[in-house]
């Protein structure tokens, strides 16, 4: 049994450590982005966007997006203002389902990360380019074709004679 002057000494302690005790130390959360979490676009962006809800620095290659094949986009230099981060990307790889993988440096110097997920749902213009003939191909059949003109015209150059 607790005697009541220590009971009340250790009551006295715990309402002083409550209501001396500041606010937890929360992160920054990312508060919007574009693309959204879980967009349907029918098009790929040219750049992303990530507003946090305070100001972030940012460490080397802060983002990356992965296709579900592994396809990686390249993503250029970030521009940082404040909460928000905006980088121009340049897709690649065909209409799928991609990672957006974001990391930033919160005021109190923690590393944050996260994840948005969206998904390509039309061709990009990397994609027509990746699924059309190559140029490789198409000089080959004009040489073919080449080479086939010249084979006709000597055998009726050879059959005048």
């Amino acid at each position: 049994m607790i005697p009541r002057r220590s009971f009340g000494a250790v009551l006295a302690a715990l309402i002083g450590l409550v209501v001396l005790a500041g606010p937890a130390s929360a992160h920054t959360e990312l508060e919007s982005s574009s693309p959204a979490e879980g967009a349907s676009l029918a098009t790929a962006p040219t750049q992303v966007r990530l507003t946090f809800g305070e100001p972030v620095t940012l460490p080397p290659d802060p983002v990356k997006i992965t296709g579900r094949d592994g396809t990686a986009w390249a993503v250029g230099a970030p521009a940082v203002d404040g909460g928000v981060v905006t980088v121009p990307v340049t897709p690649s790889g065909t209409a799928q389902a991609y990672t957006l993988t974001w990391q930033v440096v919160a005021k109190d110097g923690d590393n944050v990360t996260g994840t948005v997920h969206f998904t390509i749902t039309g061709a990009s213009a990397t994609t027509l380019d990746s699924v059309g003939v190559p140029t490789w191909i198409w000089a080959l059949v004009a040489i073919a074709g080449l080479l086939a003109v010249i084979v006709v015209g000597v055998r009726q150059l050879r059959g005048r004679r």
